[in-house]
This record gives structure tokens, sequence and C-alpha cells, in this order.
């Protein structure tokens, strides 16, 4: 596989186009095609390595492969201390740069129940096809006749975030083989523990900021819009926590002797998180929407991703959204209020006739650039006392607590980290609208905000660097699931969408 790797890049050598001449989607899909046993040979080789940011010695397996695969392609790899895994940054400069560009990559994986998996180990990739019910692997002898754009490959953190690393780096071997040379210096940062929080990027961003400084920041992870179309994200919504407790009776009592008669905590739960929202799914909170505007360009813009709403429902299988927003991506635009979980006495076959002595419900706001997450922290809790609750200092309430207020509550916060959001319209977005229209002939998908958050905002905030997420890895890849895969036809693209990237010149400053 290696000779054959290194027998077509010399080829490609000999055909490059000629210096100055624009290239053209068929000439990166041919590429892409030339390349593809390679890339499929390195990805196999980095997907044996096992990746858990919370194991060391997978950390220091990680480092070392890293390193190693960035230094023969040219780029200068250094560590950057931490509170925990370094941060790998590996450097590329060029003569009289137009400006810096600063890729985000991570390089761990998140841990892994290889019971789970149809397969004998997630460390050891499988190609598979789809026989129209199951997944199954590819024999060897259709292997040797090429590769299938649908093939997938199975193996942990295939699709994140280890397929856009090689993906990467085949992008580099391709403009060196074609002596295409990009017109700007190049820095990837690579986290090591982004899959457990990156909960050190900040600090370490903040002390070394000067060595991060960058033009522009381009973030490689997420999967494709839906219809896996090429897709630009222009933002991440941020994210906060809160933890609420309902204090009933001191312990559980028995619900005939004292039914009708002590508060049942959980109810009382259900009741104020019934305040908080409407009928359709609006939070009532006063103020929790406020600086929120989307003008007609902003409705025009959402308005041109390609959303199938009545697959969307039927896929999810609702009959009616929130009205929120009038669509998916209106409804984005907005910071949530989410009950993600509730807990209270026991269900199922372990129920029992109690009345319970707590309530918990669990709640996760997303939130999005013109939403202060500490402000809406601060107005949840306003509105807690506004339903007559007493907000305790600890986990449990005091003697004097108990008999003092009739509703006793903990209530436990967490800011996690700020949204962020580049203007579509802006240089870094015309650049890589350019870079994707060269690659593919046509105009790629654009989120205004997607759904999701990102622990890197702390990033983008102190560098104070516009930054745009460039998804490749196909939508359906199980992500952080058993079975995680990544479609060969995404590789494949994925290595023209970064070269088209590289090859695209960025305006001077």
């Amino acid at each position: 596989m290696k000779q054959l790797r290194w027998l077509t890049l010399g080829l490609l050598v000999v055909f490059s186009p000629a210096a100055g001449q624009k290239i053209t989607p068929a000439q990166l899909a041919a590429w892409s095609h030339d390349v593809l046993p390679a890339a499929i040979a390195e990805l196999d080789e980095t997907l044996r390595i096992p990746n858990n940011a919370l194991v060391p010695e997978d950390v220091a397996n990680t480092i070392a492969w890293t390193k190693t695969a960035f230094t023969k392609r040219g780029f200068r790899v250094e560590q950057l201390t931490t509170g925990g895994p370094p941060l790998l940054l590996a450097t590329r400069e060029v003569k009289k740069p137009a400006a810096t560009v600063l890729f985000y990559l991570h390089l761990d994986g998140q841990p892994v129940d290889s019971s789970k998996w149809q397969q004998a180990s997630p460390y050891i990739p499988v190609i598979k096809k789809y026989n129209g019910s199951e997944w199954l692997p590819v024999s060897p002898d259709e292997l040797e006749q090429g590769y299938d754009d649908d093939w997938r490959i199975f193996a942990r953190s295939a699709s994140d975030d280890t397929g856009p690393v090689v993906m990467f780096l085949q992008a580099i071997d391709l403009i060196d083989a074609h002596k295409i040379k990009p017109n700007y210096n190049i820095k990837m940062i690579m986290d090591l523990e982004e899959e457990a929080g990156s909960r050190h990027l900040a600090p370490a961003v903040r002390q070394h900021a000067d060595q991060l400084q960058a033009d522009y920041l381009v973030i490689f992870d997420g999967p494709r819009h839906v219809t896996n179309r090429p897709t630009l994200s222009f933002g991440a919504r941020g994210i906060a926590t809160i933890t609420l407790t309902v204090f009933g009776p001191r312990v559980p009592l028995h619900s005939g002797h004292y039914g009708n008669y002590a508060p049942n905590p959980a109810a009382r739960l259900a009741a104020l998180l019934a305040s908080m929202k409407d009928d359709h799914g609006r939070v009532t909170i006063p103020g929790y929407y406020d600086g929120i505007t989307l003008t007609a360009a902003d409705k025009a813009l959402l308005a041109r991703v390609p959303d199938d709403e009545t697959l969307i429902k039927k896929q999810l299988g609702i009959a009616t959204a929130d009205q929120v927003g009038h669509s998916l991506q209106e409804a984005l635009q907005y910071p949530s209020l989410n009950i993600r979980g509730l807990s209270a006495g026991w269900v199922g076959a372990q129920a029992r006739t109690i009345v319970p002595a707590t309530a918990t419900a669990e709640i996760d706001i997303r939130l999005v650039p013109e939403s202060d997450g500490p402000r809406l922290l601060g107005l949840v809790k306003k509105h807690i006392e506004s339903q007559g609750y007493h907000i305790i200092a600890g986990d449990t309430p005091s003697e004097e607590e108990r008999a003092t207020y009739d509703k006793l509550i903990a209530v436990h916060s967490e800011f996690g980290y700020p949204a962020f959001r580049t203007p579509v319209d802006s240089p870094i977005g015309h650049w890589l609208s350019t870079a994707l229209q060269t690659a593919f002939d046509q105009e790629p998908v654009k989120i205004r905000i997607m759904g999701g958050s990102v622990p890197i905002s702390p990033l983008i905030k102190t560098l104070g660097t516009p930054a745009v997420g460039v998804p490749v890895v196909n939508p359906d890849n199980n992500q952080h699931s058993p079975n995680e895969n990544l479609r060969i036809g995404n590789l494949r693209e994925g290595i023209m969408t970064f070269t088209a990237i590289l090859a695209t010149p960025v305006k001077k400053k």
C-alpha cells in the first residue's frame, strides 16, 4: 500500500496543472481518487491507536504519531503546556504570507464500550457495505477492485475527529505533489482532550496567545448538513447548566398515611418547570429572549438551508414542532431551556407507594451570541423565587429553613462557555465559500449557527479571531456512539475540500 501511495503521488507531479491555472472540481475529484488508497492506509494506521484523553498512555502514543505525521510534511511541531494534556501546535510558513490561518482539530476520542460494537474491536477498522438491512464487511476480493464511495470505515473516532486529521494530511501531500503553495502561513492547533470537555483549553490559550495569533480560525470538526452537501458553519451555541432539587418531607413517606397532607416535591417541581414555558415551547421568563432580532436578510439566509421540515418531523416522530421559531434554523437562533432529565422516587418494577422526599431536574441552556449565560442563569433563579421558593445555600435545608419556608429548593448552576458567530458576509466567509465552490462547483450550505456547542469558544474570544467551521464527515456517522463510521465518499470529498482551502489564496489584509 505504501508503494502504491508514493507511485501515485509521483505520477501526480508529472501531470500537475501549469502555474496559475485554476483548479477544477474534476481535477480535485481525480486527485482524491488517486490518493484514496494512501488515505485509507494512513487512516487505518491512525485509528488503531487508542486516543482516550483520560489515559496517559493513549495521550503519549497519540502525540508521538501526530508529531511524526506532521514533521515529515514540513511542519514544526511543538507542545504547549496546559494544566492537563498538552496542546500540539504545528506550523508551516511561506515567504511573504498574505495572512496566517489557524486550523483547529482534536486528536482524542470518547471512551468506548467494545461490547456494543459489531466487530472484533472498535480500534481495528473494518470497511463495510450495506446490503439493505445490515452493514457487512467488504471482502478482500472486492477491496482489490477499488473503493465504493458508499462503503464505510467503522472504527472509534473515524469521523470524530481522526478522519479529518488524515484528510488534512493527505491534502498537504496533494498540494506538495502539485507544487501548489498556499499564500498564507498555516498553524494547526490540536486538542488532546476535546471529548473530555477541553477544560484546560481556555487558560492555555490565554497563556500561549502570542503563538496562536492568526487572521482566521478554521474549525475541522462536526458533520455536514443532513443532506451531506458541502457545508460551512458560521457559529455554535454556548452552554450553561442548572440542577434543581425541590424538597418535600425529610424522608419518603407512606402515601396512604401522608398523601393529601405532606406536599409532594415531584408535583411541585413539575408545576415549577411548567411555569417556565408555554404550550408552544416558548420560554415565558421575562427578558429571556431580549436582544435577539432576525432581520429580513437573516431570515432569507436561514431559508436557504435545505431543511425538509416535513421529513425532519417524520424522522423525529413528532406531529408538531415547538414554535420558538418558524423553522428549525430559526429555532436555533434563540437560547433554549431544555429539561434533560427528571428524578423522583422510583418507577417501573421498583415503584413504591410513597411521597418522595426530593425531586430533581437537570436543565441545559444553549446560548446564542446575544444571550449572556450568567444573565440567563440569573433570570431563571429570579423566576424560581417569583414562584414562592426559598433557594437554600447548600445541598440540604437546615431545620430552621424547613420550619420557616413553605417551598424549598437547591439551585446549582454552571456557565460552560459562550456562543460564537461570524458573519456569513465576511472575508473569511467569502474565502471559504470560494474554496468550496472551487471543489464542488456548487454553493455550500451555510449554517448561521449550529445547534450544538463546542468547547473552543474561549479560544475564539481570547484571540479575537473570526472563526468558521468546515464539517466534512457524513451526518449519519454515529459519532459518540457504538459503530461510529466514516463514509468513504466523505473521506475523499474531505480531501478535496481541504486541498481547495489550501490552494485558494487569502486576500492580503
